[in-house]
């Protein structure tokens, strides 16, 4: 904190502004230079898709987030098997593992092995020489009508939660909230002592 009775300081940068003054003009021409990456990525990586490896559905870490769904690093060793995929196969077809991962709920465990099952479905596998087939390989007639998936491939879709509409009825309308609550909190703190009393009545009972 400055001390005592001092001018404020501001700095006058009146002789070298330019030094200090950051412009952003060659935005259109990166713009033009990201887009022939693009390009040229594409035409390195053909016929594989451009947004890279399938990628699985997972939940977000955290209290904040775990409700979202999001891509996340690779599929477990678990959802390969439960698809009848190899481990060392998969990411030779474009499919991105992560050994560590384990499967904490079965639904996640099915969402993505169906992710995977309807992958396999659609992949079209060229073979690595022209015209010398192996086992797994497409067909001919498949690979001629093959094309380049641009964009992101099989996203994953967000469910929106839908609104209920409900009539209101007498009996809500006479429903008191704070009543209830009220008498709920008095149930539970008078709950030990009625126990009681109830036990040692059946005890004079007995007797």
């Amino acid at each position: 904190m400055v001390k005592h009775n001092n001018v404020v300081p501001n700095g006058h940068f009146k002789k070298h502004w330019q030094n200090y003054v950051r412009t952003w003009f060659n935005q259109p021409a990166r713009k033009t230079r990201r887009r022939i990456a693009r390009q040229k990525k594409a035409v390195k990586i053909f016929p594989r898709p451009t947004a890279g490896p399938l990628r699985p559905i997972v939940h977000g870490q955290t209290l904040k987030y775990n409700m979202k769904l999001r891509a996340g690093r690779g599929f477990s060793l678990e959802e390969l098997k439960a698809a009848g995929i190899s481990k060392k196969l998969a990411p030779t077809i474009g499919i991105a593992v992560d050994h560590r991962r384990r499967n904490r709920s079965l639904e996640g465990l099915q969402a993505n092995v169906q992710r995977l099952k309807t992958y396999k479905a659609k992949l079209v596998i060229f073979p690595r020489r022209a015209r010398h087939f192996k086992a797994g390989d497409s067909t001919a007639e498949e690979l001629a009508t093959a094309t380049q998936s641009q964009g992101e491939y099989m996203p994953i879709e967000r469910e929106k939660p839908g609104v209920e509409f409900l009539k209101v009825t007498d009996e809500m309308k006479s429903f008191r909230a704070y009543n209830k609550i009220r008498l709920e909190r008095m149930n539970k703190r008078h709950a030990g002592a009625r126990l009681k009393k109830a036990a040692e009545a059946e005890k004079e009972d007995k007797k």
